[in-house]
């Protein structure tokens, strides 16, 4: 095996036991056995727990496909941009459901440094976000508004909307409610944005 199937084969492992058992829950050891490697082998590649769970935020959840649409995006309309946006981002969100769910739920207690890690990575999808909202602003598509600022407010009112309903309702939402309700927010979203 070489080591970028290691790696691969590790991160899926981690993916699987901390939606499974948390950050907390899930040791090296079990991470390692998972994936048919030695613990030394997770070490080896990673350097700790702290970065293997990044690696894995970094690979299997919103940022990397946000960052796939990002180039496309100019080309669109901004309201059907935006849909495409939050449909993606909710997909995700049911896609990761365990795995937002655990997180969600011990976040506060993770050490410092898991925090950071955590931190780290939603700032980076807002960053991104919000580097879409800035060039739609010089292009005058955009009210001037603070892009980070933005950026939270949209992704807020569908990450708001998967936790009330899917996490602590526990329903399972169809496509024609998912599109619906997105669409309502970007339309929402738009026309508080846009220049007039």
């Amino acid at each position: 095996m070489n080591r970028s199937d290691t790696k691969k084969r590790l991160m899926e492992s981690t993916l699987r036991l901390i939606s499974e058992k948390g950050y907390l829950g899930a040791t090296t050891k079990e991470i390692a056995s998972k994936a048919g490697v030695s613990e030394l082998t997770l070490f080896r590649n990673f350097g700790s727990k702290e970065k293997l769970f990044e690696s894995v935020l970094n690979e299997y959840t919103f940022l990397p496909r946000l960052k796939e649409l990002l180039p496309g995006l100019e080309r669109l309309d901004y309201r059907e941009a935006l849909a495409m946006i939050g449909l993606q981002f909710f997909e995700t969100l049911q896609e990761r459901k365990p795995l937002v769910k655990i997180i969600y739920s011990e976040i506060n207690l993770y050490p410092e440094k898991i925090r950071r890690v955590y931190f780290r990575f939603v700032n980076g999808i807002i960053k991104n976000l919000a580097g879409y909202f800035r060039c739609m602003q010089k292009k005058n598509e955009l009210r001037s508004f603070p892009p980070e600022l933005g950026a939270k407010a949209f992704m807020g009112m569908i990450f708001s909307y998967f936790k009330a309903e899917e996490i602590l309702k526990g329903r399972e939402i169809g496509k024609k409610e998912i599109d619906r309700t997105i669409r309502t927010f970007v339309d929402i979203f738009v026309d508080g944005t846009r220049t007039h």
